[in-house]
């Protein structure tokens, strides 16, 4: 019996409820290659990026698997609605289905939750019988994973990196993070000879950079220097996200470098000590932030950023002088995120049991609209907040001096190329309101 699942990567609506496309997409998501390697005899995958593609709505496959991250469910589910009008079977999975699927299953006719490497092969069986459940949910203990199907991708109109996965989850108990409610606590790491197996055939498809894919790469650092070591006689260049510790475990620095690390992102959240005390993130000190951000930049490797706009003590004038932090770091790409309540983290129980959210449609949260009020600022204030603080970091003078006139134009001319190139990306991305982001 032959069988096909399409599965699709939605794209997001912005502001205005328009689907974003790009003429590319630079960094390529991992979860269906590997799904599709999992498939049983006698099933064939096809995968759909919306944001580069067209969806193909007149498909012959049997099934339409449909995932994505949280901001990308509400275009999900529209896209779930048409698949059903059309008489095909539907599964959606993700991090916001797995938080919410109750509310999912009533787009779909079944739903994955957590983890779907057993799920899969579990449906697929399943469907075969016509036994279909509502319902997979079988979490792994441990992370070993084949070669994923980069076949499936290599030809779309994508960058020059491909994604390789090391762990999964994070020890850390951020009130705001998905991942801690996903795994609560856990790391699962693969074996190293299968991250080295993967980072092995993505060179020899003709790629020389790679996105290690893990929620915090330092969770483990003697896994992570192996790893490092092991790294370096590939001759590859790779960029990931960790947290901020890294930067005093010098010999971790200083192999993660040599293994060609050139870009590590660092959740900072924000520059305020109360803010972070009340994310559950009292582990990391803003007071800190300057003299790490330069350890990670004198060892010749970028720091990108995330943080937060809504906190309870945020204001107008701490977010401008969040600005100003910004403008005096090695910050190479700041990006920012609205707090938003995600079901089944401690800060939805927090901010609910507060009377602080706005809106429970939990599919139309996105990074870039508010949905809580705080002491200072209402939910519409914090999202004009937002904005501002974009519109003033992308303009073309602010990104001018964090790119070809720093110091790091000198050492690494092809380097700070790239990001001149992802933060003019991004300037673009927010004249057209819509959350920076080259995914």
């Amino acid at each position: 019996m032959n069988k096909k699942i399409l599965f699709i990567q939605p794209s997001i609506y912005d502001d205005w409820g328009r689907v974003v496309k790009k003429k590319k997409l630079y960094f390529v998501g991992l979860a269906y290659p590997v799904l599709a390697s999992l498939l049983p005899e006698g099933w064939t995958a096809e995968i759909c990026i919306e944001t580069i593609e067209d969806i193909p709505y007149d498909t012959d496959a049997d099934v339409i698997g449909i995932g994505g991250m949280g901001h990308a469910a509400n275009r999900g589910k529209d896209i779930a609605l048409e698949f059903k009008k059309r008489g095909k079977i539907v599964y959606m999975g993700g991090p916001m289905v797995s938080l919410v699927p109750e509310l999912a299953r009533e787009y779909c006719d079944s739903v994955m939750i957590g983890d779907s490497e057993e799920s899969i092969v579990e449906m697929c069986h399943d469907l075969e019988r016509g036994e279909l459940k509502p319902v997979y949910d079988r979490p792994i203990t441990k992370l070993e994973l084949p070669l994923p199907r980069y076949d499936l991708v290599v030809n779309k109109s994508i960058g020059d990196f491909l994604p390789v996965q090391a762990g999964r989850g994070c020890p850390n108990t951020c009130s705001f993070c998905s991942i801690h409610c996903i795994y609560r606590g856990k790391y699962l790491k693969r074996p190293i000879p299968e991250v080295i197996r993967d980072i092995q055939y993505v060179k020899s498809l003709g790629f020389r950079k790679f996105l290690l894919i893990d929620d915090n790469i330092v969770a483990d650092p003697e896994y992570m220097l192996e790893l490092c070591r092991q790294i370096k006689p590939l001759k590859m260049k790779w960029m990931s996200q960790c947290a901020i510790q890294i930067a005093d475990n010098e010999p971790l620095l200083r192999a993660a470098a040599d293994s060609g690390c050139y870009t590590l992102s660092f959740g900072l959240e924000s520059i305020t000590k109360a803010n972070l005390d009340s994310f559950h993130k009292s582990w990391c000190d803003p007071a800190d932030y300057i003299r790490i951000i330069k350890k990670v930049s004198d060892a010749g490797i970028e720091v990108a950023s995330e943080m937060i706009v809504g906190a309870d003590g945020d204001t107008r004038e701490s977010l401008l002088e969040t600005v100003d932090f910004i403008k005096r770091t090695d910050i190479v790409a700041p990006k920012f995120y609205c707090l938003t309540p995600i079901p089944g983290t401690d800060l939805h129980e927090e901010m609910k049991a507060a009377g602080k959210i706005t809106d429970y449609d939990y599919f139309k949260y996105k990074p870039s609209i508010s949905v809580l009020d705080t002491p200072n600022l209402n939910a519409t204030q914090v999202t004009q907040c937002y904005w501002m603080v974009y519109e003033k970091l992308y303009t073309i003078p602010a990104i001018l001096r964090r790119t070809v006139f720093h110091r790091r134009f000198l050492r690494h001319p092809g380097r700070t190329l790239f990001y001149l190139m992802v933060n003019m990306v991004y300037r673009d991305q927010i004249k057209r309101k819509i959350a920076p982001n080259i995914l």
